[in-house]
């Protein structure tokens, strides 16, 4: 059975977890939005996923950042300053009694609309909040064991028509991906850009080790990881080569390690790609040890 780096650890408590609608509260099973949402109708809509760790939201400047400029972006206005959004992210894991161990995901689409259509002026209300808290560690056995990778034809787009740094809802070339890695018996798609250089996963940052450098791809055509640009911190602050460039999957078949990044997963290693095994097949050493340091800056950054 492939398995993925959003694997969690089973918590019975989620069923009873209330989901943040609009300033209200509802059962998991009770949470709805209309069908003439924006986000539904035309995945016109930007998230974040942020971690609750020891009652601190980790890196959470860096992921409103992310957030008020993917909603400018999209032209969608937000109608509460960064310390309401906070107020009510903290006010949803206080109702459900959460300090540690917990995933949200914050989601504003544009609002509700007259009729099913794209036209922004069609929409009759303000932005849509939703916050959705849960009790989310990710499987201690995916990072020990690693994901296998195969490379999907759907590439990475070029950022003049739907540029891959804003985390928006549209994710279904995303989807598409992901669905030809799991129907190759794979975990989760590693995706090219319009080059054919490495770019991104499906749902995850990609870096290789090779020769006692970390490489990652530009940033032209991959998600705008907070935790990839931590990783990328964590590098220059040890003193770790790290190298944005272009590579193909030659030189990544060829890879002494590899592994990706995520706010939920943090580092896994990467085991097998388009069926050959990378490195030993196992997590490498500077792999254990770029993770020891991302776990290290979430100690430091929640201390503060």
């Amino acid at each position: 059975m492939p398995k993925g780096t959003h694997d969690a650890i089973e918590d019975a408590r989620n069923e009873e977890v209330l989901i943040y609608v609009n300033g209200e509260y509802f059962k998991r099973n009770e949470a709805k939005i209309s069908v003439f949402d924006s986000g539904y109708l035309v995945g016109d809509g930007v998230w974040e996923g942020i971690r609750l760790h020891h009652g601190k939201l980790v890196f959470i400047d860096m992921h409103l950042d992310r957030l008020w400029q993917s909603a400018k972006v999209v032209g969608i206005k937000l109608p509460f300053t960064r310390k309401e959004l906070l107020e009510k992210i903290f006010q949803t894991c206080e109702k459900n009694q959460m300090t540690d161990g917990v995933h949200l995901r914050v989601m504003v689409t544009r609002g509700i609309k007259k009729t099913p259509s794209q036209d922004p002026r069609l929409t009759i209300s303000g932005p849509n909040l939703v916050i959705i808290a849960e009790h989310k560690i990710a499987s201690g056995e995916t990072k020990k064991r690693g994901i296998t990778l195969f490379t999907s034809t759907i590439r990475r787009g070029s950022p003049d028509y739907l540029d891959p740094r804003l985390n928006c809802h549209s994710k279904l070339h995303e989807v598409q991906a992901l669905i030809q890695a799991i129907e190759a018996g794979a975990d989760e798609a590693l995706m090219l850009d319009i080059n054919g250089f490495v770019s991104t996963c499906n749902s995850t940052n990609f870096f290789m080790i090779k020769g006692g450098e970390v490489w990652t791809s530009t940033g032209e055509y991959c998600m705008n990881g907070i935790t990839r640009a931590n990783v990328i911190r964590v590098c220059e602050e040890a003193g770790i080569p790290i190298r944005l460039k272009n590579f193909s999957l030659f030189d990544t078949y060829g890879a002494d390690e590899a592994f990706v990044t995520g706010t939920f997963g943090g580092l896994t290693p990467v085991i097998s790609i388009d069926g050959k095994i990378i490195g030993e097949g196992k997590t490498g050493e500077m792999t254990e040890r770029l993770s020891n340091f991302y776990e290290a800056l979430i100690e430091k950054e929640i201390s503060q």
